[in-house]
């Protein structure tokens, strides 16, 4: 919320040089913290993505050293914790697994409800393929193993094409920056050279166009890379 208002802020300034018309935009606040909540929980998932690759070479280490499964995730949360730290987002998954485990509920039902919980494909496939091996009665740790490779295969071609596209994400921060800076810098070595455009009818109307073309812009930008991604 705090960046959010300071943004409106700075909008208002640049654009408008009002108070009012600060005030009249927080309603975008509202939209900015929608936005926002949807990308830190993008960048949770992407970090739980990689925490759990690590997870399974855990558990498959626990199998191959002659661990039941269930035991194998009780003994995976100590190396999690050891790695990412107790509240990170994968060992606070295994706290609550295990506490289930204890508590004698299926395994099979606790990572499904795991799966759907945490909207990770990677998790929700593990849960597939772990009930299907389960029920088979198959080499567990062989078919786990293959599910770890690929699904680690995976977050290494995704991990390739984000470092591929950082210098692009970097360069568009950069860029909407750029406006912002330039009008601040003429406004600082030339006092009252906007001046014209503020305060008017004429001023605001094209300042208004100015800002829906750029936040039309910014809106391209991030839809280009993610589209890329």
């Amino acid at each position: 919320m705090g960046k959010g208002m300071a943004v409106l802020a700075l909008i208002a300034y640049v654009f408008y040089r009002s108070s009012v018309a600060f005030f009249l935009m927080l309603p975008l606040l509202l939209l900015y913290i929608v936005v926002e909540r949807r990308r830190m929980a993008e960048k949770r998932k992407k970090d739980l993505m990689l925490q759990f690759r690590e997870l399974m070479h855990a558990i498959i280490a626990g199998l191959q050293a002659g661990y039941s499964i269930e035991n194998a995730f009780l003994h995976a949360y100590d190396d999690m914790r050891l790695l990412y730290g107790r509240n990170a987002q994968i060992s606070r998954e295994l706290q609550l697994i295990n506490r289930e485990l204890k508590n004698n509920v299926n395994l099979e039902d606790v990572l499904d409800d795991w799966a759907k919980r945490s909207h990770v494909q990677d998790i929700t496939d593990f849960a597939e393929v772990f009930r299907i091996a389960k029920r088979s009665g198959g080499d567990l740790p062989g078919i786990l193993h293959n599910a770890a490779d690929l699904i680690g295969e995976r977050i290494e071609v995704e991990r390739e094409i984000t470092t591929l596209i950082a210098s692009k994400k970097m360069e568009q921060s950069i860029m909407n920056l750029v406006p912002f800076g330039i009008i601040l810098y003429i406004d600082a070595s030339s006092p009252g050279f906007f001046d014209p455009l503020y305060h008017n009818a004429f001023g605001i109307a094209l300042m208004t166009v100015l800002l829906a073309v750029y936040a039309a812009a910014y809106l391209l930008a991030r839809k280009i890379l993610k589209i890329v991604f």
